[in-house]
C-alpha cells in the first residue's frame, strides 16, 4: 500500500491533491463529476467580507497554452458562504481551505474572523489583490505589505494561514521570506501572471479591463522554477501551483519541493483532471516502489 497523507500546518490531507481557488467554484458544480472524497483538499473561491461585483464583461479570454481571466473575484460575500457553502462541503470527507480577499487589512481581518469558529481547516489569504489605501498595488508586490498583512492575519485567526504569493514580482524568494517573517503557517504559489490579449479585427482588447491573469499549461515551467527557489529558501510548507492537468505535472511540483499541489485551469478542460491527478500519483508511486509520498517532496536538489 502506498501512503498519500501529507501534513500542512497540523493539517493531515489523504493525499496532495486540492482544488485551486476560483477554478472549482466550491465544490458544489463538479460534486456530479468529482467525488470530493477523493481529493486532499476543496479550496473555495475568494470569500471577501461583503459581496463582490467583479470586474466588466468580457472577462475571460483563451489564449495559445492557456487563459485570461479578469473576473475580479466576483463573489457573494461571507454570509452567503457561510450559510451556503460550508454547509455543503462539510458533508464531505475532504479538508476545507477558504481562500480569503479583501482590499484593505481590516477586510481580511474581518473575514478571518468571521470564519474562526466555523469548520474549516487552513485559511489561503490571497495577496494579489489591490491594496486600495497604497494606490492600487498589490499587497503581494511589495514584501513590507506582505509580511505586514500576514502578520496581521495571523494575529486574528483561528487556523492556520496560506498565504498565497504572486509571481509578478522581481524576486519571489523576496515575498516568501517576508511571508516566513510575519508568521506564515505555509504559502501557495503561483497565481496568475498577469497578461493581455488585443483582438485584431476589432482593434480592441479581448479584456474589459485590458489585461488578466494568465493561467494554464504555459505558466507550468515558471511556476515550478519559483516554487524550486521558494523552497530552498524558507522551510515552510508550499502548495505549487501553476498549469497543472496531469499526475506528471504534479509529481513535477512535488520533485521541486511543494508539498502538496493545487489543480486549477484544468478543470475548466477536464472535469475530471483532480481524481485523475490523485490515481496518477498512486500508480506512480507503485510503478517506482515509492511507499510514501512525503519521499518525493523536494527530492530534487
Amino acid at each position: 500500500m502506498t501512503d498519500t497523507r501529507v501534513t500542512i500546518a497540523g493539517v493531515e490531507l489523504k493525499n496532495p491533491v486540492m482544488t485551486a481557488s476560483g477554478t472549482f467554484g466550491s465544490g458544489e458544480e463538479y460534486s456530479e463529476f468529482v467525488d470530493l472524497n477523493r481529493l486532499g483538499a476543496v479550496v473555495t473561491k475568494g470569500v471577501a467580507n461583503v459581496p463582490w461585483p467583479g470586474n466588466p464583461t468580457p472577462r475571460v479570454a483563451e489564449v495559445y497554452g492557456g487563459m485570461l481571466n479578469a473576473i475580479g473575484l466576483q463573489n457573494p460575500g461571507i454570509d452567503v458562504f457561510e450559510r451556503r457553502d460550508i454547509p455543503f462541503l462539510k458533508k464531505y470527507d475532504t479538508k476545507i481551505v477558504v481562500n480569503v480577499c479583501g482590499r484593505t487589512a481590516e477586510d481580511y481581518i474581518d473575514v478571518v474572523e468571521r470564519l474562526g469558529d466555523q469548520p474549516v481547516d487552513l485559511l489561503e489569504i490571497n495577496i494579489s489583490c489591490p491594496n486600495v489605501k497604497e494606490g492600487g498595488i498589490a499587497f503581494g508586490q511589495d514584501p513590507k505589505a506582505v509580511e505586514s498583512i500576514t502578520r496581521q492575519v495571523k494575529d486574528h485567526a483561528k487556523q492556520p494561514i496560506i498565504m498565497k504569493l504572486s509571481p509578478n514580482v522581481t524576486d519571489i524568494t523576496v515575498m516568501a521570506k517576508a511571508a516566513e517573517a510575519g508568521g506564515a503557517d505555509a504559502i501557495s504559489l503561483i497565481n496568475t501572471l498577469t497578461g493581455m490579449k488585443i483582438d485584431i479585427h476589432k482593434r480592441t482588447f479581448a479584456l474589459a479591463n485590458k489585461t488578466g491573469g494568465m493561467s494554464g499549461p504555459a505558466i507550468k515551467p515558471i511556476a515550478v522554477r519559483m516554487v524550486y527557489q521558494t523552497a530552498n529558501a524558507v522551510k515552510l510548507p508550499i502548495i505549487g501551483m501553476g498549469g497543472i492537468a496531469t499526475a506528471e505535472d504534479a509529481i513535477e511540483f512535488l520533485l521541486a519541493g511543494a508539498t502538496a499541489v493545487s489543480v486549477g485551469t484544468a478543470n475548466f478542460f477536464n472535469p475530471y483532471a483532480t481524481v485523475e491527478i490523485v490515481e496518477g500519483i498512486e500508480k506512480y508511486m507503485e510503478k517506482y516502489g515509492i511507499a510514501d509520498v512525503k519521499e518525493l517532496i523536494g527530492a530534487v536538489r
